[in-house]
């Protein structure tokens, strides 16, 4: 075991939680960004579907292209030393920190200005957004350990994660949304500073990086030659969509379908968000005793059986909601901190552990924002081309809402959860991958 594995195996609370910090805030700013911006610019500008679904597509097409360039460009700062890695994340924060007080506060009126504000200032939002996010993936990555303690590593950042999600959830409609940006800003300063003080990885192989950075740095497209990652990431990907659906339409869903009133929306966030928090120590225990990729193929399923009954909401089923968002939310703990574990073990797997985990995080992210995009670039304009507009009662309308919302999702993680077993689980059941 090398020292940085030494120094994983026996992470206390205290390193986990200066690593995982960040994590916070970065998720934090991820529902703004990805569930409020959308719903914002419809109901406060009046912004129409059709265009702020271009709008979103290009910005999240744009961000997922330069993810992969970013994790590369990651792996040379970790080459070049942990303290240039740290300091291009506090400029990042810095502009992250500006780009979404913009985003939320925009100084122009009219409606060309306003879309051509919104796109600017999501390509700078997202592009710092990414470079952080990757770095802090990296870092983890490169700590190393077993199977389960790299669960325990993502487990912290995502575990820190869900709680900035809840205060963001919770925020806006409490206080609103400039108690929401302060909020934000402070964790965000917070969150940096502990990861300066957060357990260091390996020295040894952040030097092989930099002899390895300065032959090659490692192609682009080095993890694409990797069976395992390409199987993982098609698993990820088709999970991800299953998800990203459902949470860019979530809020059209409460105020149209549910007629829930804007005092009620914490209630369904922060109830998924909590619950998701608290299931993920469960899913670290299920880890040590079936392995990652079975533990993550029970989330799947379990998310499956609970959203399911969703299509069959209507106007007033606050508490049956309420349920299904705390369900749901218990199994979202698995898909947060389970196949950032997953992909750890195949980078160390492919021998690549300590030289390209940016590289390997910046095209995992990639498929992320791919998700997104895709999710609010297609079914917000279809939603509009089939008769839905937001504040609608027209049944119909409301119907096609619902199947977009539950049934579309449902299907994409059963599909999920079935190329999960066929790779990995079927051929090795406690195996990181399946070669």
């Amino acid at each position: 075991m090398n020292p940085a594995q030494a120094a994983a195996a026996t992470l206390t609370p205290r390193q986990g939680l200066a690593y995982g910090l960040l994590g916070l805030p970065l998720a934090f700013v991820a529902l703004p960004l990805y569930v409020l911006l959308p719903n914002h610019y419809a109901n406060a500008f009046g912004m129409p579907l059709a265009t702020l679904g271009a709008v979103l597509l290009g910005a999240r097409l744009f961000d997922a292209i330069t993810d992969p360039l970013l994790g590369r460009w990651s792996d040379r700062l970790f080459a070049r030393s942990l303290r240039s890695a740290l300091a291009v994340g506090a400029a990042s924060a810095v502009v992250l920190a500006l780009g979404l007080t913009g985003l939320f506060f925009p100084q122009v009126t009219g409606p060309q200005a306003l879309v051509l504000w919104a796109l600017v200032f999501l390509l700078v939002t997202t592009t710092a957004f990414s470079q952080l996010g990757i770095a802090h993936q990296a870092w983890g990555a490169r700590l190393g350990g077993d199977e389960l303690q790299r669960g325990r590593i993502v487990a912290w950042r995502e575990g820190c994660g869900l709680v900035g999600v809840v205060l963001a959830s919770v925020l806006p409609g409490l206080f609103g949304l400039p108690v929401m940006v302060s909020v934000f800003v402070i964790a965000l300063a917070l969150g940096w500073l502990a990861w300066t003080r957060a357990p260091r990885p390996n020295a040894v192989k952040c030097n092989a990086s930099a002899n390895a950075a300065g032959k090659s740095t490692a192609s682009l497209w080095h993890p694409w030659r990797s069976a395992p990652f390409r199987r993982l990431l098609a698993v990820f990907m088709l999970n991800g969509i299953a998800s990203a659906v459902p949470a860019t339409l979530v809020l059209f869903f409460v105020q149209d379908r549910l007629q829930a009133t804007a005092a009620q929306e914490p209630l369904f966030l922060g109830s998924y968000f909590i619950c998701a928090a608290l299931a993920i120590p469960l899913w670290l225990k299920a880890v040590a005793r079936w392995g990652l990729a079975r533990t993550w193929l029970a989330g799947m399923l379990l998310s499956f059986a609970v959203f399911a009954s969703v299509v069959t909401l209507g106007a007033g089923d606050i508490w049956p909601f309420v349920a299904v968002c705390a369900l749901s939310g218990a199994a979202l703990g698995a898909d947060l901190a389970l196949p950032g574990a997953l992909l750890a073990g195949v980078v160390a797997q492919q021998g690549d552990s300590g030289q390209h985990e940016g590289t390997y995080f910046g095209w995992w992210n990639f498929a992320t924002k791919l998700n997104l995009a895709l999710a609010a670039g297609l079914a917000l304009p279809l939603l509009g081309a089939l008769g839905y507009s937001p504040g609608t009662r027209d049944a119909e309308a409301l119907r096609t809402l619902a199947l977009a919302y539950a049934v579309l999702p449902c299907a994409l993680k059963l599909l999920a959860a079935a190329a999960l077993a066929f790779f990995f689980v079927r051929r090795s059941p406690r195996a990181l991958v399946a070669l």
